[in-house]
């Protein structure tokens, strides 16, 4: 869809006439009408104000021209999961998850400041990306990056054994991850997963399903 319908959709939802969009986001209702026959698009600010009022974001507004995905976590957007400031604007770089009322939710973030800054924490990647090289497990490739990850998309459950069905990481807390695929093939992918404190290797079918845990070491 493009703006114009967009508008006029969103608007009658609501049940506003132009003169009462116009109102609320401090334009003349000659705007709101120009808008909606396709001549004209909102400017920035007042953009703003339309997604804050329909509770879009502003790339909805501008009929998706782009595939949102967090800088965080790496999770695909959409308006029900993209994280807002404390005044309900839209953050559309992060996921709620991630990013809530003007702060990062996530402790590897937080941690920026423990770790030196940014460089820092990348010279930390780095070297748990040498830790998992060094593990030489079978079937997986080398590991070039990581990303941060919530556990709340990670956390898989393991069956031992013995019938216990564990899960490992905690929904609340983040990991450096990654997803890679087995380099001998098949329907499996290794799950990659880290800390401070421990490093993960497990396998998965798609979404998740039927998951193995290879390795868990503590660092």
């Amino acid at each position: 869809m493009d703006t114009k319908d967009i508008i006029l959709e969103l608007r009658t939802k609501r049940g506003l006439s132009q003169d009462e969009l116009a109102e609320k986001v401090f334009v003349t209702r000659q705007a709101v009408s120009r808008w909606e026959n396709g001549e004209t698009v909102p400017n920035t600010e007042t953009l703003k104000l339309l997604s804050k009022l329909f509770d879009v974001s502003i790339n909805t507004l501008l009929g998706s021209p782009r595939q949102m995905v967090c800088h965080c976590c790496g999770m695909c957007l959409d308006d029900s999961t993209t994280s807002k400031e404390i005044d309900g604007v839209f953050n559309e770089e992060y996921c709620k998850w991630c990013y809530s009322d003007g702060e990062f939710t996530l402790d590897f973030w937080k941690r920026y400041s423990e770790l030196g800054g940014e460089e820092k924490f990348e010279k930390f990647k780095q070297q748990i990306i040498g830790e998992f090289n060094a593990l030489n497990v079978d079937g997986l490739p080398e590991v070039e990056s990581l990303n941060v990850l919530s556990g709340s998309f990670i956390n898989l459950e393991y069956t031992f054994p013995n019938g216990t069905v564990v899960k490992l990481l905690d929904d609340n807390a983040t990991y450096l991850g990654n997803q890679l695929p087995c380099i001998f093939g098949g329907n499996r992918c290794f799950g990659l997963a880290a800390n401070m404190e421990f490093i993960l290797v497990c396998t998965y079918e798609e979404n998740g399903e039927s998951p193995e845990l290879v390795i868990y070491k503590k660092r």
